[in-house]
């Protein structure tokens, strides 16, 4: 499997970052490269009991003999890409990262204006963190660029012949997409949407590979679907039903408190149809099935967990390849082989 890309198939926070995780001390690509918007998207996960949390860099960032990747298509926040490189100094990740020369810099006035401005911060829910100010200055053809930043200098490469040589090399290419499919400038819920498409053809121009070059996608799924900020949410519970199952998130990048709904069914066939997935991984099988906490081996899942995966399946038409069934790394059942 020479690449794939791993992307959120419903409203961000399905819990990327695990899987993202698990695949890179897994399989063990050598090269992981990230996709998407920018700073406004976080992902978190879990390595003895620590929590880690990146919004700039790759999660693959604990596969230590891995080069880390940051595509074209992304924002870059030099203070917040600079104060991740601090954060993840234990993992060696300096020496690995390189960003594409044609990034575009999240410039304070991005920030500023994404802080105060009414339609975007107040009716659209953005993050604040100057990513759909600065897509606008791109799509301008006004934005800086990574390159014209004498402090990034060390940090730059051309993302796209380094994907495409180590292809032709045959190695192992991750591709790491953020937000969520429902999130998409095209798809999603317009206009309560991010500033650019989210989708896993997006994630591949993203970091420069054509289609042809993409072997598998890999689209997450968490069994209760949570949203961040405005727009509509069909299957949403109250907060009071949440709390009640014990389904209280909060965003990564925002702090936001999460908004909660009953796994769709229907929108996941669309987002897995239109992501062109060739699997599925679902993650927080144990929310939906406390008994199934840690298990690794799905013949010990309970019946009711066994039964939900059957009907995602079913449903969704395309077969479940991974499940998380707790927040650490070890909690993962692999099920490719059976693919």
């Amino acid at each position: 499997m020479p690449s794939y890309i791993v992307v959120g198939g419903q409203w961000g926070d399905e819990g990327k970052g695990s899987i993202i995780a698990y695949l890179a001390i897994h399989d063990k690509p050598e090269v992981i490269a990230r996709g998407g918007v920018g700073t406004n998207a976080g992902h978190s996960v879990f390595i003895n009991g620590k929590k880690y949390a990146v919004r700039q860099l790759p999660t693959g960032f604990m596969n230590e003999n891995a080069r880390l990747l940051v595509g074209a298509g992304v924002l870059v926040d030099p203070e917040v890409f600079f104060h991740e490189l601090e954060h993840l100094k234990d993992f060696n990740v300096e020496g690995r990262v390189g960003l594409d020369y044609r990034c575009t810099v999240i410039e304070p006035g991005h920030k500023e204006l994404d802080r105060s401005n009414g339609y975007l911060h107040g009716k659209i829910g953005t993050t604040g963190s100057g990513c759909g100010p600065a897509n606008a200055d791109r799509a301008l053809r006004k934005a800086k660029q990574v390159k014209d930043l004498k402090e990034l200098e060390p940090y730059l490469t051309d993302v796209a012949q380094e994907v495409n040589d180590a292809l032709d090399e045959g190695k192992l290419v991750l591709v790491e997409g953020t937000q969520g499919f429902g999130l998409s400038l095209y798809y999603g819920s317009y206009p309560y949407v991010t500033s650019k498409d989210t989708s896993a053809s997006a994630m591949a121009s993203d970091v420069g590979i054509g289609p042809t070059r993409v072997d598998d996608v890999i689209v997450v799924f968490k069994s209760f679907p949570t949203r961040v900020g405005a727009g509509p949410f069909p299957t949403e519970m109250s907060e009071e039903e949440a709390d009640r199952m014990d389904l209280v998130e909060y965003g990564t990048v925002t702090g936001r408190r999460r908004r909660v709904g009953w796994f769709d069914f229907e929108f996941a066939r669309y987002s897995a149809r239109i992501n062109g997935a060739t699997m599925l991984a679902i993650t927080m099988l144990d929310k939906y099935d406390k008994e199934a906490f840690g298990v690794t081996e799905f013949d010990k899942l309970p019946k009711k967990a066994k039964d939900f995966i059957a009907e995602i399946e079913e449903k969704v038409g395309v077969p479940v390849g991974l499940i998380k069934t707790g927040p650490e790394l070890e909690h993962i059942i692999d099920l490719r082989e059976n693919i």
